[in-house]
C-alpha cells in the first residue's frame, strides 16, 4: 500500500489506520494535525529506535501494529526504570512529561501509530528516515 503523505488535519478524515501503519515506509509521516490532537505513522528498522524523548504537556498513545521492541520510560533521561516488551497489538500510553523510547529489537520493521494530545510536530511533517528526523530543526 502506498501511503498518501499529506496531513489531513482540521479536516474530516477517515482511514484504514491499520493498513496506513503497515504500509508506511517512512520513519515518521504526520497523518493528521488538529488543535489538540496529532497522528503519526512510524517503521522504525531494526535495531533502530524512536530516540528518548519526552513531550511537555502533551500525553502520548502509542499503538504497535507490527514488530516487536523494548519499551522504557522514567521520569528523567537517565532513569528509565519502567521497561516492557511491545509487539503485536500493544498500546503504550506515556503520560506528559515522562522520558520514554521503543527501539526495535526484531528483524524487520517495527510499525507503529502515535496519538499526541497536543500536536509535536509541524504539520505535515514526513521523515523519510530517522536521520532525517534528528536532521530537523523543527525537532526537539
Amino acid at each position: 500500500m502506498s501511503v498518501d503523505e499529506k496531513d489531513y488535519g482540521k479536516k474530516p478524515h477517515v482511514v484504514n489506520i491499520e493498513d496506513l501503519t503497515t504500509g508506511n515506509e517512512n520513519y515518521r509521516t504526520t497523518i493528521w494535525t488538529g488543535q489538540k490532537l496529532q497522528v503519526t505513522v512510524m517503521s522504525i528498522q531494526p535495531n533502530d529506535d524512536i530516540g528518548l524523548e519526552v513531550h511537555h504537556g502533551i500525553d502520548q498513545f502509542i499503538r504497535i501494529e507490527e514488530g516487536k521492541g523494548l519499551c522504557q520510560m522514567g521520569e528523567t533521561e537517565d532513569n528509565l526504570d519502567f521497561e516492557r516488551e511491545v509487539g503485536d497489538d500493544d498500546a503504550v500510553f506515556v503520560p506528559a512529561d515522562m522520558w520514554h523510547n521503543i527501539t526495535n529489537t526484531g528483524d524487520k520493521p517495527l510499525k507503529l501509530y502515535t496519538i499526541y494530545a497536543g500536536p509535536d510536530h509541524v504539520a505535515g511533517t514526513v521523515h523519510p528516515t530517522h536521520q532525517d528526523a534528528k536532521d530537523d530543526p523543527n525537532e526537539h
